[in-house]
């Protein structure tokens, strides 16, 4: 999602192939032999297989948002922002969506344990939102000021992740402006373009053009 949302801000285009990751096509793994989505295939043959890192290159050719200039904070802060995100809030995520999977006998636990973990960083978005938030005359609050950037775009997707396990238990935490922020970028035109669901990409076929003519 994080790859789309920045070809779409970037207005880069791309042949997408959509692959089922309990089948993986030999084209994907030649390219990127650890497996995991997304791998970007530039003309020359190299490699990008972070979405962080596809985001930046998209963005860095083109940034007509402005994506890469938070009107808050720096580049440097936000990337520390997401490098948080992607550390031990993502590793309570996943296991507080599958509890016990892949964990020993000893280290299992319920998924309200992890849940709880990863609490204090959605508490830290809340306080960021706050400290940007809007009084008359501003544009509503993002991650890093006063228009969506790269921080936004880079979290929302596993932040609704974690709001999607229990909804019930999230819309009653006490953040509202975090709230504010999702249903935002749920209404949104770009997220609703980003989530397109493709056919399944055969092999020697061409992929769909992204995003769409």
């Amino acid at each position: 999602m994080r790859a789309r949302l920045s070809l779409l801000a970037s207005g880069e285009r791309c042949e997408l192939r959509e692959v089922l990751l309990r089948d993986k096509p030999s084209e994907m793994l030649d390219a990127s032999p650890k497996g995991t989505v997304p791998v970007l295939v530039q003309h020359d043959g190299t490699v990008i297989d972070e979405s962080l890192d596809i985001m930046l290159w998209a963005l860095r050719r083109n940034d007509p948002a402005g994506w890469l200039r938070p009107s808050q904070g720096t580049l440097d802060e936000s990337l520390a922002l997401v490098s948080e995100c992607d550390g031990d809030f993502k590793s309570q995520l996943d296991r507080y969506k599958y509890p016990g999977r892949g964990a020993a006998p000893s280290d299992a636990s319920d998924g309200a344990t992890h849940r709880d973990r990863a609490v204090p960083f959605i508490h830290r978005l809340e306080h960021r939102l706050a400290s940007s938030g809007h009084s008359a005359g501003q544009a509503p609050a993002h991650l890093a000021g006063t228009k969506a950037s790269l921080a936004d775009a880079a979290l929302m997707p596993f932040i609704r992740q974690f709001a999607a396990v229990d909804p019930t238990w999230f819309a009653l935490q006490p953040w509202p402006r975090l709230r504010a922020w999702l249903e935002r970028w749920a209404d949104s035109a770009l997220l609703m373009q980003a989530m397109h669901r493709y056919p399944r990409w055969s092999a020697g076929t061409t992929g769909d053009d992204f995003p769409p003519r």
